[in-house]
């Protein structure tokens, strides 16, 4: 069992761990596992510290959940993957376990999976079986809000970022893309759109009440009711009770945009912020503006930006995935992301400077920071 901070790393064929020493300077590449397999999730649960759960599939064999409790060194399938309901009247199949959220800290044992096309599912024990959430997936506003049968993302549509309130489990947030922000105060029975404010250009409408493409929602743990989210058409911030999304993206560069898929925010500064813009002009390069890649940081809460590049290639053609962007919670704190070019790059300075700590993997669809000891006593 690791000691010191792990990097779980899902790819479009196969998942690999990555283990630091305590300075996070020396990094350890473990041997690949599921290799073959595309892997869109792998989230070690923050409350055991012990049960990992990977989101994988096969092109014959479907989508499905494994589990470990020992850092990956052995596997479980769930004895009851996410699936919708038998007998769907919408006849839906899912083709992928997409997301995976662990809940609330006072429901032990308890996980959220998002899937596409976009259904929600819940396990209670941690993770073995799962079960289609009936208040999200049998709505009757599901096929307009899911924009089904169409499902107008180039990659298929998808559910992700499950986000739960540390203060109210039965208070969940959720992304579609593309169909909006939804949000439920009632445990999932149900819901409602959460989009004023957020444009959806590629519409008729531009502001409608639902048809949005948001590519990563985030929650303030410390301040619940702010949320960030990286759209299709710009970076947001909403403060709740208002409910109303603010383009604190207009004060990125107009050179870089403000376009781009991950968002993520320092564990204990709600006005601190990380993302990785790409080139959403035109066609959708969905590279790195111009091929210079780098990491913007607002520590004012969007009102400005700062470009951190310093050790990042001058040049390259790349840009990193909604999943493929973590922090660890250490002082300072660690910014860590993966490229669609398969290398993984580490800032131990809050993203002022950055090293290259593994490279030649497989197109990379997801990071995640995961802590394998209990450090709260």
């Amino acid at each position: 069992m690791a000691n010191g901070p792990v990097l779980l790393i899902g790819t479009r064929k196969g998942a690999w761990m990555l283990t630091g020493d305590a300075q996070r300077g020396t990094w350890r590449e473990t041997e690949p596992m599921f290799l073959g397999h595309i892997v869109h999730h792998a989230v070690l649960d923050p409350r055991d510290h012990r049960t990992l759960l990977l989101a994988t599939r096969t092109g014959h064999l479907g989508p499905t959940v494994f589990r470990s409790q020992d850092l990956g060194q052995t596997w479980t399938e769930a004895s009851r993957p996410p699936a919708f309901a038998a007998g769907d009247p919408l006849e839906r199949s899912l083709r992928a376990v997409f997301w995976l959220s662990p809940g609330h800290a006072e429901e032990a044992g308890v996980w959220y999976a998002g899937g596409s096309p976009q259904g929600l599912f819940r396990s209670e024990d941690g993770g073995d079986t799962w079960a289609p959430m009936a208040g999200w997936n049998d709505h009757p506003n599901w096929p307009a809000w899911a924009e089904w049968p169409e499902e107008g993302t180039p990659d298929g549509s998808m559910l992700h970022s499950v986000c739960i309130d540390p203060r109210d489990p039965a208070h969940l947030y959720l992304g579609l893309s593309a169909g909006g922000v939804f949000e439920t105060v009632d445990g999932g029975s149900d819901w409602a759109p959460l989009n004023a404010g957020s444009v959806a250009a590629f519409l008729p409408d531009e502001e409608p009440e639902y048809g949005h493409d948001p590519h990563c929602i985030r929650l303030h743990p410390l301040q619940p009711d702010r949320l960030y989210q990286q759209n299709h058409c710009g970076i947001y911030r909403m403060d709740r009770p208002e409910g109303r999304w603010v383009r604190v993206g207009d004060n990125m560069p107009t050179e870089v945009g403000d376009i781009g898929f991950p968002i993520e925010l320092h564990p204990r500064d709600p006005d601190t912020a990380w993302v990785f813009p790409m080139d959403g002009t035109d066609v959708w390069p969905r590279t790195s503006p111009d091929g210079r890649p780098a990491v913007y940081v607002t520590r004012d809460a969007g009102e400005s930006w700062a470009r951190r590049d310093a050790g990042l290639p001058e040049r390259a053609w790349l840009t990193v995935k909604r999943q493929a962007m973590t922090l660890d919670d250490s002082h300072p704190v660690g910014v860590y992301f993966g490229t669609t070019s398969g290398e993984v790059w580490a800032s131990a300075d809050e993203g002022d400077s950055w090293n290259q700590i593994a490279s030649h993997l497989p197109e990379i669809y997801a990071v995640e920071f995961a802590d394998p000891v209990d450090r709260s006593s």
